[in-house]
């Protein structure tokens, strides 16, 4: 029994003595390859995109768009800057982060380089706004009024709120026939005191607003008052809806225009400069 036992030890040993041989010689050969996956091609054998299937897209400051850009020089040397003006004008307090917004402390610095810049010769400003903070918008508005350079505003999608104050803070303004302007009193959110030096408040800070509006447009001051108190537009709420074609009419904006008319309207400011020096 004891022989036997020993037999099969020893086969067992032999036999996994020959594996090992067997494996090592298998591994030493040219003939072994690693196996290749096929290229997937699209039609024609064109290669396919590259897609990101990790479900996380990688954000950094330079993926950010910038609120000025540069317009190529391609009437003749005139050189220009875009400005955008989207979403909501951001105040004092950050707004979410799944806002867009328009930020005064970038706007502010950014006007006043372009204004001191020699190389600069125009200033297009591009608006799609729904409002916001009243004296962040003001001060941008101030700015812009302010400049020597020719401005022309563009009001695109909508010009609400405040942003009426900015789109007739350039020397010319247009908008296209699909934009609208909504005209109404100031609100304001949070704790206020229901007295009447609140009523005062309010009464106050919408006379700038109008103050503003009336100096750097065709609108008459009695009328632009009466936009503002009309009940029956919008729902819950008193003001006036303007499409492209009544806020020209109102003479609030001063033509109904496109892009293209816009950047006419800047290149023949920008002519008409330069034959009076």
């Amino acid at each position: 029994m004891c022989r036997r036992g020993n037999n099969i030890t020893a086969l067992i040993l032999i036999c996994g003595a020959v594996v090992i041989i067997v494996k090592n010689e298998f591994l030493q050969t040219d003939d072994w390859q690693t196996p290749t996956v096929p290229e997937v091609t699209g039609p024609g054998g064109a290669p396919l995109p590259d897609y990101d299937l990790s479900g996380e897209e990688e954000s950094s400051a330079s993926d950010t768009p910038s609120a000025v850009t540069e317009l190529p020089a391609a009437n003749g040397s005139k050189r220009i800057h875009c400005l955008t003006v989207i979403g909501q004008i951001e105040g004092h307090y950050s707004l979410p982060q799944n806002s867009k917004a328009t930020r005064y402390e970038q706007i502010i610095p950014l006007l006043a380089a372009i204004e001191e810049d020699p190389s600069v010769e125009g200033l297009l400003v591009l608006l799609n706004t729904v409002g916001g903070d009243v004296e962040a918008g003001l001060a941008i508005a101030e700015l812009i009024a302010g400049m020597n350079k020719p401005v022309v505003s563009l009001v695109l999608g909508g010009g609400h709120s405040i942003g009426v104050p900015l789109a007739v803070s350039a020397k010319m303004s247009f908008i296209v026939p699909t934009a609208t302007m909504t005209v109404h009193p100031v609100r304001m959110n949070g704790l206020f005191l229901g007295v009447p030096q609140t009523v005062d408040a309010f009464l106050r800070i919408q006379d700038r607003i109008t103050d503003f509006v009336v100096a750097h447009s065709r609108v008459k001051r009695e009328r632009f008052g009466e936009m503002m108190s009309k009940t029956g537009q919008l729902v819950g709420d008193v003001g006036t809806i303007l499409t492209g074609d009544m806020a020209v009419k109102e003479g609030i904006i001063d033509r109904l225009g496109s892009l293209s008319d816009a950047l006419a309207a800047l290149y023949n400011m920008i002519n008409q400069g330069e034959k009076t020096q």
